[in-house]
């Protein structure tokens, strides 16, 4: 039987992300064990690369990140890959999905008509320098 949904409950649509967190070379093994203990975590999609030392996920979004899910593996005693490239990616994937969760959570920008009337407006609301103070008895004085 399938299940239908309300019109105004609609669930958002998934944001899939796949990853491939990378290890250090010791100790051995890891791998293996640390892709049992991520197959552990409902909806998360894993499979353990050795060959790379590496493990790949596959999560949505609004349910994980990756720096969650690093952060459990490194709990449970397994040692991420600290080479500086390393570093660098996965800082740069931490940003970019902090920055993405923070969009979906702002709303909707209205926008005006033209992008010239912002500016109109501004202008109208601010002193803008082009007021003479001098009176205007002396402003023809020579």
């Amino acid at each position: 039987m399938r299940r239908t949904q309300q019109p105004n409950t609609r669930s958002p649509a998934p944001i899939r992300k796949e990853r491939s967190i990378s290890f250090a070379r010791f100790p051995p093994d890891q791998v293996a064990q640390a892709g049992v203990c991520l197959a552990d975590l409902p909806r998360l999609d894993v499979a353990p690369l050795p060959e790379r030392r590496a493990v790949d996920v596959a999560y949505d979004l609004r349910e994980y990140t990756l720096r969650s899910i690093e952060a459990s593996v490194e709990d449970h005693g397994f040692h991420l890959d600290n080479t500086l490239l390393s570093k660098m990616k996965r800082a740069l994937i931490h940003y970019v999905e902090e920055t993405e969760l923070h969009n979906l959570g702002a709303p909707e920008l209205k926008t005006k008509r033209s992008q010239n009337e912002v500016y109109t407006q501004a202008w109208d609301r601010q002193p803008h320098g082009d007021s003479d103070e001098t009176p205007p008895e002396w402003r023809d004085y020579r």
